[in-house]
């Protein structure tokens, strides 16, 4: 008989080999697979939630004119090691800048001056986005479409400028370290469906169809804490398991975020199958989903203010067939 293990949690059984891990997504894959849903044209999946009626209710959450950022600088002091994929943090320059002026090189402009600059990035080096064109399970992306629709020009569909008006609506953010009453979540450590919604109820948060939902662990905290980087671009990490898609999908969640750099508890609880959830829920339910968001000013605003719900704007570079996009996500109370 296969040794199983169970989600401290809930006690939920989990797979411990790679034939149960590949039985479980596939059959959530399948179960929560939202493609044609929306038009087998549709390049925007679970971000159709956010009605026009959703759009002028989380309106309604600005009341006090407070504006929080959860981005994190994009500069050479990122999370960025090379880890995953030779991701590398950016790369600034001047173009022109106060010493080009002071050498007369732009004297032929009259009396004005200027200063310009330039950066270099990968897309997904900092608080970003990822595309419905950035996974593929079984050679396939959201919506059916195949390996050929993302060249060495970029994706010709489900690319991140699909959404370039996009991700706008309410955010809820779910503290789960505060929840646990911990600084912040180990390295390893899971949350599913079941604590999700314990967390809402015990935050005061009704969740709504067309949410944007914002996951803190509190790693950004331990590195501040820590004062390095470590492992965080790409080693081991706590966030969501596998069973935690139950809730976005039930919910109707529009898009989700989190304050780690893959969104999922590393290493994930599906023995042989990496990143379940991005399977899951970005190839077959169409979810977008953001890495590296910089949570901890947004966990400290919802305390004091005792609310855990805001308007939320962050809508991503329109870069055409880019696969993610950079973003600096604005929460508004």
């Amino acid at each position: 008989m296969t040794e199983v293990r169970s989600s401290p949690a809930v006690g939920r059984v989990l797979p411990s080999t790679e034939e149960e891990s590949v039985a479980l997504v596939d059959d959530l894959c399948l179960r929560y697979r939202n493609w044609g849903r929306w038009g087998q044209d549709d390049q925007r999946g679970t971000l159709n939630f956010i009605t026009a009626e959703a759009l002028i209710y989380a309106a309604s959450m600005i009341r006090i004119g407070r504006v929080v950022s959860c981005g994190l600088p994009f500069n050479s002091d990122g999370p960025q090691s090379g880890g995953f994929g030779g991701r590398t943090n950016p790369v600034h320059w001047m173009l022109q800048d106060g010493g080009d002026i002071a050498l007369g090189a732009q004297d032929h402009l009259g009396v004005c001056r200027y200063t310009d600059d330039a950066v270099s990035m990968p897309l997904q080096s900092g608080t970003q986005w990822d595309a419905l064109a950035h996974i593929f399970y079984r050679g396939e992306m959201y919506n059916g479409h195949g390996l050929e629709h993302v060249t060495s020009t970029g994706a010709t569909l489900n690319s991140i400028d699909r959404i370039a008006d996009g991700v706008v609506g309410r955010g809820i953010l779910l503290d789960i370290p505060r929840y646990r009453g911990v600084e912040w979540l180990e390295a390893g450590q899971s949350i599913d469906d079941v604590e999700l919604a314990a967390c809402a109820t015990a935050q005061g948060v009704d969740v709504r169809s067309g949410d944007i939902v914002l996951i803190r662990t509190g790693q950004i905290a331990q590195v501040r804490a820590t004062g390095s980087w470590g492992e965080y671009d790409s080693g081991p990490a706590p966030g969501l398991g596998v069973h935690a898609a139950h809730w976005f999908v039930e919910n109707e969640i529009a898009a989700l975020a989190a304050d780690t750099w893959g969104t999922e508890v590393l290493p994930n609880d599906t023995p042989g199958i990496f990143q379940p959830l991005h399977l899951i829920l970005l190839v077959n339910a169409g979810m977008t989903i953001g890495e590296i968001f910089d949570l901890e000013a947004l966990a400290q605003t919802c305390a004091e203010l005792g609310r855990y719900d805001f308007f939320f704007s962050a809508p991503p570079l329109p870069i055409t067939g880019a696969v993610g996009s950079p973003v600096n996500p604005l929460a508004i109370f």
